[in-house]
C-alpha cells in the first residue's frame, strides 16, 4: 500500500512487479483510466470521481485477494491509500482474508513531487496512466487529503519509509 501524488510510487510498483513472476500489480490509475475517464464530466468534479474510485478499490481488492489467496503471490496495491481509514480497510481486509500486508510510505516533499508532476506532463511517459495533465489544483487537492501513517501504523503493517529515489531501489 502506498499512495501520494508523484512520490515515485509508479517507479517502484514497475522496480518490484519486474523483480519477481510472483507479484501482480493494481494501479488505481489505470483502472480509472480503463473503465471510466473517458466518460467524466468536464470540469472534473471530486465526488464523481470518488464514487468512481470506490467502485475500482472494491474490484481491485477481489481481484487481489483471490490471486494472492489462490496463487500465493504477493500482490502490489497502488490505489491511492492517502488517508488512514483507506489504509486501515485495507489493513482489516487482509487479516479476514488470512494474507499479510506490508505499507511503503513514499516520503518525498511535496516540492519535489511537483516537479516530476510537471515532468509526467510534460514527457507523458511511461508512468503517464490518466488522459489528462495533473494540474496544480489537482495535486493540492490531494496534499490536503494526506494523512501520513503514524508510527504505530508503520510499525502494524510491516512499514517500509522511503524517503528519496535512491532508498525506492533498495526498499
Amino acid at each position: 500500500m502506498r499512495r501520494r501524488l508523484a512520490g515515485g510510487h509508479s517507479d517502484l510498483r514497475r522496480g518490484r512487479s519486474a523483480q519477481s513472476r510472483q507479484r501482480t500489480r493494481a494501479s488505481i490509475d489505470e483502472w480509472m483510466t480503463t473503465l471510466f475517464w473517458m466518460d467524466s464530466p468536464k470540469p472534473l468534479e471530486a465526488a464523481w470521481s470518488m464514487e468512481r474510485v470506490e467502485r475500482c478499490w472494491v474490484q481491485i481488492w477481489s481481484t487481489a485477494s483471490q490471486v494472492a489467496s489462490q496463487r500465493d503471490a504477493m500482490c502490489v496495491l497502488n490505489v491511492g491509500f492517502s488517508q488512514t481509514a483507506s489504509r486501515a480497510r485495507f489493513v482489516s481486509l487482509t487479516g479476514e482474508a488470512g494474507l499479510s500486508v506490508q505499507l511503503h510510505f513514499l516520503d518525498i516533499p511535496a516540492g519535489e513531487r511537483w516537479d516530476r508532476v510537471e515532468a509526467r506532463n510534460a514527457s507523458k511517459g511511461d508512468t503517464y496512466h490518466l488522459p489528462f495533465d495533473v494540474a496544480r489544483e489537482m495535486f493540492e487537492f490531494v496534499e490536503i487529503l494526506w494523512e501520513p501513517p503514524t508510527r504505530e501504523e508503520m510499525l502494524a503493517c510491516n512499514g517500509i519509509r522511503v524517503s528519496s529515489i535512491a532508498d525506492q531501489h533498495s526498499a
